[in-house]
């Protein structure tokens, strides 16, 4: 104890004290972001297959736009052969 009685602390005490909160915060910060990259990951792939899910292929896309064409293909003879009479 010192003179007006309170408690000396060492110098080298106080280097641990400040060094182990130090390091315990940046501990827990990286705990915590590596959490939370974590999570949007996961996140991300749940988008990816709900985006997958819900919209066309490309193939699908033109599959569907060449059976388009041939109907309105097939229409356009249709017509054709009414104007011919």
């Amino acid at each position: 104890m010192d003179k007006g009685g309170g408690v000396k602390m060492e110098p080298s005490i106080l280097w641990q004290v400040g060094l182990t909160a130090a390091v315990t915060f940046i501990g827990w910060t990286l705990k915590n972001s590596y959490e939370e990259v974590k999570r949007l990951n996961i996140l991300l792939n749940k988008t990816r297959e709900d985006i997958a899910r819900d919209y066309l292929s490309k193939s699908d896309a033109n599959t569907d736009f060449d059976r388009v064409i041939l109907r309105l293909d097939a229409l356009d003879q249709k017509l054709d052969r009414m104007l011919e009479r």
